[in-house]
This record gives C-alpha cells, structure tokens and sequence, in this order.
C-alpha cells in the first residue's frame, strides 16, 4: 500500500484537516466507556501540533441519519481528547459553514478545533460534492486517519480528497502496512482463523483467503454450515441452510489448492441458548437433536494449536463460539492465548476478536490490533477501499 503519510508533506504552520475516527461509545451519562479510537489518533494530532500545524478534527458519532441528535454531539468526545492531549481543545458549533470557517481561521498554529457530528448532514453519507468542497475549505492539507471508515465513500473520507493534497495519518499507515502486508508479501505459513455466525457475510473473504493463505481454520457459527456440509447433523444450531453447497465448494477449492482446512471436530453443546443452561462437550459429529453448538471444544482448541504453531503470519477475524456469555467463550479465548504466545506475526481485525484480546489483557502481545472491522475484512477481500483510493501515491 505506497500511499503517502503525513511525513511526506509540509505542514509546518498548515491548517490540517483531518479525519479520524471518533465513533466511540458513550454510557447513560454521556461519558466515553471506552477511549481506544481516540487514543489511537493521539500520534498522528501530537505530530501535527508538534510541526506546528493548526489542527482541525472531524468524525462522525452514532448514526443520527442526517439529523441533529442531541445525544451524539461530539462534546464527550472533545472532553475525553482534552484529558488525553493534555491541553485545551476548541468546538465547533457544526461541521461546516461562516462560523465554523471564523473559528478555523482564528485557530494558531498548535491548537486544536473539533468539528460537530459529521452524519448530522446527510450529505456527509450521500458523499455530496458540494458538502465535501465546504469540508475542503477548512483546511490546506486532508489527512484520513479513520481506517474504520476506509471502505465508506463519504464526503469526508473521500469527496474531500478531491480538493486538497490527501495523505494518511499514521494509524491509517499502520493498518495498510499491517493488512497490506497479509496481502503482499506474507511471511510463510501464512494461517487465517475466521469466526462469527455467518457463511454468508464472509463468503468473498474465505474465497479470497484461500488464493493466499497456507491453513484456514474455521470456527463460530459459520463452522455449522460447514459441519452440516460434511453431512453432519448440527441440531437446533445456528445454520444457513441456502449456504451449505457453498460451504462444500469452499471445502472442495482448499482440497483443490492444497490448502489445510481446519474445522472443529468436537464442540460445546448447549440445551437453551442461555448462559446458566446445561451444556456439555461432544464430538462434531454427534451433536444431539435438540442441542445447540455454542464454542469448539478442547479438542479443536488443540488441532487448531498445533496446526497455528508452525505458522509465521497469523490473521484472525470473528469469535470461535458465543462469545458474549462467559460459559461459551472458552474457544475464542484459546485462540487470543495461542496467538499471544505466537512468535509469528500476528493481526487481529474485528469487533468481538478485538474484544476479547482487550479484555483478556493480550493487546500488547499482537503485532497489530486492527482499528476497522469491515474495513479490515473488504481490504482482505480484495476490495478497493474509497477512503484508501482517494489518497496520493508515494
């Protein structure tokens, strides 16, 4: 991903306009739970004030529909920036229009200004031309560092770079280097581990796996489809019953590129899908009627080691079981141990994978912890990301 960086332009005394992404959640209170994407754009505003720039942040929050919404305004998020950065911070009353542009203006070099709710303006979502050329005036340099909203062609992750010189931010940076370096040129045995509750939103993603990767495991409820594909019976568990000729193919094109498929072959079963229900451990092909795979078992967990040890790139995407109730998250624990462990290297990208390495105190053992979960999946799909495209080349 040559794409030029922040470094590679003068922004001494610039005004920057930069797009991060500050969709963070927010408590009852209206106070941020959890800071992580704030503070993962902290080195690209520190190396702005420091050359001296002045600094003019702009996100979105929520989704207000193109509407005022009075509890997604950015002032939690301003609050919470200000106690990171350690100095004051101006907002703006809105994103665009003469006050906004008399508050820019006002702004000296290593100061701060952060912009209301961009999606408040559905023309930000409609990508409008027009919005984007106003969010284009704030600035003399655009700089994306919002990965996790790459593979949206909104106003400001891509109408924007149509008037100003556009580069990446380093977080930005650090994720096409991180992704782009599964892609390109990977360190063999290059291993996916892929997990969540559907065939059907990562088919293009297992296709495209399966041109690179040298072993593909497969686990959560996706794994179902495939069990079920085996001519398994699964149960009252989570299937696509319209996917499973998918999931057979899939299987086929591994066979046919000699790749190592690795699904589970003993899981936890369940009675309810309830956290206090009884559950027990069977092999993957004895599930019984009226029960419901809820994670792999320890059976799985240790094929899915011993085929992860010798790997030297490791990409991991979706939860191995159900994972938001304690009892059933066993399996997507095992896999962040593994990984943390790993001397390979190691990137995890979405939601609830991140989640767990987060909470199981692994964060720092990973190479790279991606900051977008669609983003991250479209990139190893193989998809051009807008927000990427509209960059400069190096």
């Amino acid at each position: 991903m040559n794409k030029k960086s922040v470094r590679d332009v003068d922004v001494v005394g610039k005004t920057v306009l930069v797009r991060v992404d500050f969709n963070v959640p927010l408590d009852k209170r209206g106070h941020v739970t959890d800071a992580t994407r704030i503070e993962s754009a902290l080195p690209t505003i520190r190396y702005l004030l420091d050359q001296k720039a002045k600094v003019v942040l702009m996100s979105h929050l929520g989704r207000p529909d193109g509407k005022v919404v009075e509890s997604m305004r950015m002032a939690p998020v301003a609050a919470e920036l200000e106690r990171l950065l350690g100095q004051p911070l101006r907002t703006a009353p809105d994103c665009v229009g003469p006050e906004v542009e008399k508050l820019v203006l006002e702004l000296k070099p290593g100061e701060v200004l952060l912009l209301e709710n961009l999606r408040f303006h559905p023309e930000e979502e409609a990508n409008d031309p027009q919005f984007a050329k106003q969010l284009a005036s704030l600035g003399d340099i655009y700089v994306n560092d919002a990965f996790g909203t790459a593979h949206r062609a909104h106003a400001s992750t891509e109408g924007v770079a149509h008037y100003l010189p556009a580069v990446a931010g380093f977080l930005m940076q650090k994720e096409l280097d991180a992704l782009g370096g599964i892609l390109e040129n990977p360190q063999r045995p290059l291993a996916a581990i892929i997990g969540g509750a559907k065939v059907s939103s990562k088919i293009k993603v297992l296709q495209s796996l399966l041109s690179k990767v040298d072993v593909l495991l497969i686990g959560g409820g996706m794994a179902n489809t495939f069990l079920k594909a085996k001519g398994y019976n699964v149960g009252k568990s989570l299937l696509e019953e319209d996917k499973v000729g998918v999931a057979a193919d899939l299987v086929k094109q591994a066979e046919e590129k000699g790749v190592t498929l690795g699904l589970p072959i003993d899981v936890v079963v369940a009675q309810k899908f309830e956290a206090d229900s009884l559950k027990k451990t069977v092999d993957a092909d004895s599930v019984p009627e009226d029960w419901t795979i809820v994670d792999i078992g320890p059976k799985t967990v240790e094929e899915f080691r011993a085929l992860l040890l010798p790997a030297r790139t490791i990409f991991w995407n979706g939860p191995m079981g159900v994972f938001e109730m304690p009892p059933f998250a066993k399996g997507t624990k095992a896999i962040a141990e593994i990984m943390s462990k790993s001397e390979a290297t190691t990137v995890v990208g979405g939601g609830d994978s991140v989640a767990a390495v987060e909470q199981m105190g692994y964060a720092d053992k990973f190479s790279h912890i991606s900051t977008g979960g669609g983003a991250s999946l479209e990139l190893i799909e193989g998809r051009t990301l807008p927000g990427v495209a509209a960059l400069q080349d190096k």
